[in-house]
């Protein structure tokens, strides 16, 4: 059985390389490339290549896409769990300028078919792991269906709520254990959840006191990482639990990295920190934040989504035994 169950999205994405993000109206000259992507299959990837026993379970086409993501699943030893869709494989076109910021628009696509009664028949598989990791780019109630499986079964439920428009309730934050927002991402659950308004550009440099207030107001009885590309992360524990960090609140700054792609960082935060968690519980909550850190940092370093997440040995090349996971 897979020490990670990761319950998401499959898409083929387009990318175009360009020195600058198009504006409305605009036509540019830049380089394109394929590959594929998803959220749910970068955060399966990198748990795969993080060293976890991984398994995917998503909804794919009866198409090229469906074929391609058969076969990296194959490749990447990761144990596919795939419903039929009548519907064609996603995909998603993905702008990328020089500087590595991006702008993407997704095509749900059979993601969007992904049901309840499927994730249920992955009862075995969840309730053997030691994380369910999911996202939003698949039906809430199928993401729901799942959470409370291995909520019921004594896994860990890690949710990464993106996209910042997708849908959340208060009785899917109740069912997990660890949240993982970006900045946007966090700005937005605030707003719908607590009605408490902080600008994404100013959640990072929010007093820490602040920040961790409004985190527990969010999530009163799990962890909340805010992650905050450059800088850094931001981790909120409630004050009775943790998690062997000796204190509720605190940052670890980002890491150097030669960045030429940002897409799929977060993914590769969220699989890496998945597999170090599952593989090696009994350490600090910080040391997988770190693992985590360094993984996505790495990632950057080249182009694409789910094939650019790093080996495992990479980040123990880079940053030696300091590394958990």
């Amino acid at each position: 059985m897979s020490a990670v169950v990761v319950i998401g999205s499959f898409n083929v994405d387009h990318v175009w390389q360009c020195d600058a993000l198009p504006a409305a109206g605009a036509t540019i000259a830049g380089r394109y490339q394929t590959g594929p992507g998803g959220k749910g299959f970068n955060q399966a990837v990198a748990c795969a290549r993080a060293g976890a026993g991984t398994a995917f379970v998503c909804a794919l086409g009866d198409d090229l896409g469906g074929v391609l993501a058969r076969s990296l699943a194959k490749d990447q030893s990761i144990e596919l769990r795939a419903q039929h869709s009548e519907d064609p494989t996603g995909s998603a076109g993905i702008y990328v300028d020089a500087r590595g910021r991006n702008s993407i628009v997704v095509g749900a696509g059979a993601n969007a078919s992904l049901t309840p009664a499927f994730v249920e028949e992955q009862l075995e598989g969840i309730a053997s792991a030691k994380v369910v990791l999911a996202q939003l780019e698949s039906p809430v109630e199928s993401v729901m269906a799942g959470l409370r499986l291995a909520r019921e079964s004594g896994t860990c439920t890690l949710l990464n709520p993106a996209p910042a428009n997708a849908s959340t309730t208060s009785e899917m934050l109740a069912l997990v254990d660890i949240l993982t927002p970006n900045e946007t991402e966090f700005s937005a659950l605030l707003a719908r959840h607590v009605g408490e308004r902080i600008e994404p550009d100013d959640v990072a440099s929010c007093d820490g006191a602040r920040l961790h207030t409004a985190c527990r107001e969010l999530l009163r009885q799990g962890s909340v990482v805010v992650t905050l590309g450059v800088a850094g992360v931001f981790v909120s524990h409630p004050e009775d639990s943790t998690r062997d960090d000796g204190k509720p609140y605190y940052r670890i700054a980002a890491e150097p990295a030669s960045t030429v792609d940002s897409t799929g960082a977060g993914d590769a935060f969220n699989g890496a920190f998945a597999a170090s968690w599952a593989m090696q519980p009994d350490l600090p909550f910080a040391d997988h934040i770190r693992f985590a850190n360094r993984y996505a940092a790495l990632s950057t370093e080249h182009t694409g989504a789910a094939l650019a997440m790093p080996e495992r040995s990479e980040v123990a090349a880079r940053f030696g035994d300091r590394s958990a996971g």
